[in-house]
């Protein structure tokens, strides 16, 4: 099994109480040819042993597991060395663990049962540095955050971003990883890291998921950046 690009397929893990469901999943991720499944998990416990047992590049991991629940172990992954990209597999049902996911470090949600080639597409981008948010999910994630939040503050903030970070929050709000952006602003990958960091920082965002939220925030006030 070989990525697309000649090198290694990307190293994933699954993290579910339900042994179907990661079959399912294991089978339609591998059916690509670009990804491995190094390891499957029922709870927190397994998934952290796993993630230290094998060097993983992206873990999908369900929020309400037995035991050790993906909440505590996604909170535990932030302090591991080479962490790996982390994204919740979640149905419609959205609960308050939203806001707790994203301050743990979440880099997207997926919902369990979105189109195969979304997965897949999913997965290559969160390996690539990428964050996503299935369109129904961000459609529900909007209302529950708008209200927390101050609107004019936010727009302040995206104006207070050069030309240059507002054009890589954009392009990072549509989920894109920093080869992405790089190849689409004509930037080496290293700029675009730093601009990223750049945009978090000024934006006090946690991390991508979050600075993606604040952009759809003030695009959806009707802001023109």
């Amino acid at each position: 099994m070989q990525a697309v690009n000649g090198g290694d397929p990307i190293r994933v893990v699954l993290a579910d109480d339900e042994a179907m469901l990661r079959r399912g999943l294991r089978l339609l991720l591998e059916s690509s040819g670009t990804i491995r499944v190094v390891a499957e998990a029922g709870d927190g416990h397994e998934l952290l042993a796993a993630v230290r047992a094998h060097s993983v590049d992206v873990a999908l991991i369900d929020v309400q597991m037995p035991g050790k629940d993906g909440l505590s172990a996604l909170r535990e992954l932030t302090s591991l060395p080479d962490r790996p990209a982390a994204a919740v597999l979640t149905t419609f049902d959205l609960d308050d663990y939203v806001s707790d996911a994203l301050r743990y470090g979440a880099n997207g949600f997926l919902l369990k049962d979105a189109d195969p080639a979304v997965l897949v597409r999913a997965v290559h981008d969160l390996a690539a540095g990428g964050a996503v948010l299935d369109p129904r999910i961000t459609a529900r994630l909007l209302p529950r955050f708008r209200g927390a939040t101050d609107n004019v503050h936010e727009v302040q903030l995206v104006r207070g971003l050069s030309a240059r970070e507002r054009q890589v929050l954009e392009l990072l709000s549509d989920g894109r990883s920093n080869a992405d952006i790089g190849m689409r602003l004509g930037l080496t990958e290293a700029t675009v890291k730093s601009y990223v960091s750049t945009v978090l920082s000024k934006l006090g965002a946690q991390n991508r998921v979050q600075a993606a939220l604040i952009a759809q925030r003030v695009a959806g006030a009707g802001d023109r950046w």
